[in-house]
């Protein structure tokens, strides 16, 4: 007799840890560029340059890239831009990970943070966030039929479950020209860019998948002309395109997470040859995960009844989706500079930053803040660019009704709107709306049969047996264990007693007959 198993695929995280480190050095401004009389912007990513696992250990190496926008109180220059980097390594502790392990590193900057030491040194500080992973496909078979000549009873019973189809990293470029408008002096230089992605939508379609969206670009950049003016340029362009995704079709469900890993802005000229174009090339690092869920009949017991039939049972956990759920919350706060009063709002940008997260009834609490810069143009002649900071808190709860502490998986966070506008000199409307959205994996723990014995039935046990009975139903009695007590078939008590279904109440009376 033979068990017919069918593979089910799902990943999992094996190990995971993630640690918060500190990044901070003194950097000098070099000759080329102006004397720093105040910061103005700033931004930074990790890069991760090397990855390398140990027995319980991963050792890692990469670098904080950075990039600083200052004024200048120096005479022909208002803005100027200083680059850097700081190199870093960490080790960190992943229990169960080996030197042959794949481990994935993502890092994210929580905090940059520039201080002026004086006109030709600033203080950079940084923390930073590692989340070190190994992630792995395996299979569990489960058993769905039996294959032989013996004759056995065995019940199936429905599992709900969820499979992953398609695992596979991917690309996806962004190539556009932003032609300036009328108006717009020629560019001299770019100082500042800024990109970023809202509301990205995923369509899974027959062997590819669609992406559309929206690509929000800022540019400030150095005009030609006397005292070379600074301009800002800011647009919306439209995202859509398709990846190839072999093994994918539609109703698969997709989780898909995608970040901009390379931005690049380069000055080129129009048909007249004058510098008014930028060009723009961005690109997008996608992990594409695709599941299928379906429901599967497993033989959850199985019972002889001319043979003596043993069953082999392990613990196994399958998987379902709770839910896939995505929410938002509204953010709306007035806020004062408490600096140089405002004469034009330049440009405004927001991160939504998750600092805890926890289960609660029927839902996932999120708290966490929004870290708004706006920057501005204003009436001092000395301090003509100034920029604002301003942190907003927010509490949000995401519904997923039935969820349990163990369910809490990865949240991914966004920003579907931000608004700032001036409401008088030194006072600011904010308005945002931060974007939530998880899928929520539940463990099914079941008895996988995974072998099955046949033998002979012990002949003082079948001796023992009568060869008619009635029998009195008692609490917690079904056609499956009485039959399985007597080593007779579910569908001759049936026929025998005449049951439309398979229904007991206590206390009903039933004929048994042995090899009937």
């Amino acid at each position: 007799m033979e068990l017919i198993k069918r593979n089910i695929h799902m990943d999992r995280i094996r190990t995971e840890a993630i640690s918060q480190i500190t990044l901070e050095d003194d950097v000098n401004i070099s000759d080329n560029k102006p004397d720093v009389d105040m910061i103005n912007m700033e931004k930074g990513e990790i890069l991760i340059d090397e990855v390398k696992a140990g027995a319980d250990m991963v050792h890692i190496r990469g670098r904080l890239s950075f990039c600083i926008l200052y004024c200048t109180s120096e005479k022909g220059s208002n803005l100027a831009v200083l680059e850097g980097k700081i190199p870093f390594e960490e080790k960190l502790n992943l229990q169960g990970c080996t030197a042959q392990d794949g481990v994935t590193v993502d890092g994210n900057v929580e905090d940059l943070h520039i201080d002026i030491i004086n006109s030709r040194k600033l203080s950079v500080q940084s923390v930073v966030t590692l989340h070190a992973r190994v992630e792995e496909l395996y299979d569990e078979e489960v058993p769905i039929a039996l294959h032989g000549g013996q004759v056995v009873e065995y019940r199936q019973m429905p599992v709900e479950l969820v499979q992953i189809a398609v695992n596979k990293n991917d690309i996806f470029r962004v190539k556009d020209e932003l032609s300036l408008p009328s108006g717009y002096p020629n560019i001299l230089q770019i100082l500042w860019s800024n990109v970023s992605l809202r509301d990205v939508e995923w369509k899974v379609l027959n062997e590819k998948i669609a992406l559309k969206g929206d690509v929000q670009v800022f540019v400030l950049y150095e005009g030609e002309g006397e005292n070379h003016p600074i301009r800002a340029y800011e647009t919306i362009l439209p995202l859509s395109g398709t990846l190839e995704c072999h093994g994918c079709r539609e109703g698969m469900l997709p989780d898909i997470s995608f970040c901009l890993s390379q931005q690049e802005f380069a000055v080129r000229p129009d048909f007249d040859g004058e510098e008014r174009n930028i060009g723009m090339e961005l690109m997008l690092d996608i992990l594409i995960k695709l599941y299928e869920e379906e429901q599967v009949e497993i033989i959850s017991d199985i019972y002889g009844v001319s043979k003596e039939v043993e069953s082999t049972v392990r613990k196994a956990n399958l998987r379902r989706i709770l839910s896939h759920v995505t929410g938002k919350t509204r953010i709306a706060e007035q806020v004062r500079t408490g600096g140089i009063p405002i004469l034009q709002l330049l440009h405004s940008e927001g991160q939504v930053l998750l600092d805890h997260k926890k289960v609660v009834e029927n839902g996932i609490l999120l708290q966490g803040s929004l870290a708004v810069k706006v920057m501005y143009i204003t009436g001092d002649d000395k301090k003509p660019y100034v920029s604002t900071r301003v942190v907003l808190p927010y509490e949000y709860t995401l519904e997923v009704p039935g969820i349990r502490p163990e369910d809490l998986g990865n949240v991914r966070i966004g920003l579907e709107v931000l608004q700032v506008n001036m409401l008088d000199g030194e006072e600011l409307a904010v308005k945002a709306v931060p974007v939530f959205s998880t899928t929520v994996f539940q463990n099914v723990p079941i008895g996988l049969i995974s072998q099955v014995k046949v033998g002979d039935i012990d002949s003082d046990k079948l001796s023992n047996l009568p060869g008619m009975v009635i029998y009195m139903v008692q609490p917690g009695d079904n056609l499956w264990n009485i039959g399985k007590r007597y080593y007779v078939p579910v569908k001759s008590l049936r026929e025998l007693n005449g049951l439309g279904n398979d229904e007991l109440k206590t206390g009903q009376k039933l004929l048994i007959v042995k090899g009937s």
